[in-house]
Parts: structure tokens; C-alpha cells; sequence
């Protein structure tokens, strides 16, 4: 992601033209969140939050990821493993199959979550 730019509302109340709102993209507490192209808005009660992405996600999701949000590949990857391996776990000490599902899924979402949280820490603000 480049660099953003916030706009307070006062000086541009109005959308722009075209813009369509979508819920692609993570809205870090914005109310509303809007695309024009590569460009991502975030809508804010005071103001708005605007980047430029490098590609559009409704056009080419894959090299949006790839190129805009690489901290999904980190977090997709780390979370379906510790998934994995706790769901292994939990089945060979119970023998549950359904024990096992949960306790995956539940380590998988945890764990992906604090990797995608990292990541973005690391992207935004050691990396700019």
C-alpha cells in the first residue's frame, strides 16, 4: 500500500463521481469504504483516508493481493498450518474427529489473525 493521505471533510464533503462503495479491503474503523479504480477510500466521520493501490481488487484479486496485501498470504499460510497441526493433535490425544475440526479451526483463525495484525504493524510502520 502507498503512502495515505487523509482529506478532512470540511475541505472535500463530497464523494467523488463513480466512486462505488465496496467492502473490499480492511476499513481500519472507517464507517464506509469506497473504490474509484485503484483508488481506496476510506470514509470517516471527520474525514477520509485515501491510498492508491497498485491493483484493483474487483478487477484482479490475486495481483491485489499479491502486490497490495501481501499480509493475507502470511496470515492465510500460518493460520491453515497451525490449524493443522493442533487439529492433528487434538485427534490423536481424543480420537474426536469433531474435537479436532473445532480446535483447528479456532487455532487457525487465532493464529492467522495475530500474523495478519503483525504483519500489517511491520507494513505500516516499519516498512511505510
Amino acid at each position: 500500500m502507498s503512502r495515505e493521505i487523509e482529506v478532512p471533510k470540511d475541505v472535500r464533503p463530497i464523494m467523488l463521481d463513480g466512486a462505488e462503495e465496496t467492502l473490499l479491503g480492511d476499513p481500519m474503523g472507517a464507517k464506509k469504504q469506497y473504490r474509484y479504480g485503484n483508488l481506496h477510500i476510506r470514509e470517516y466521520e471527520d474525514k477520509y483516508v485515501v491510498h492508491v493501490d497498485r491493483a484493483d481488487p474487483r478487477k484482479d484479486p490475486f495481483m491485489h493481493i499479491m502486490l497490495d496485501a501481501p499480509e493475507l498470504i502470511f496470515a492465510s499460510a500460518f493460520g491453515v498450518s497451525a490449524g493443522v497441526k493442533t487439529g492433528s493433535k487434538v485427534y490423536k490425544a481424543t480420537t474426536s474427529k469433531s474435537n479436532a475440526i473445532i480446535a483447528g479451526t479456532l487455532t487457525s483463525i487465532a493464529t492467522g489473525y495475530m500474523v495478519y495484525l503483525l504483519s500489517r504493524y511491520i507494513k505500516d510502520r516499519l516498512i511505510g
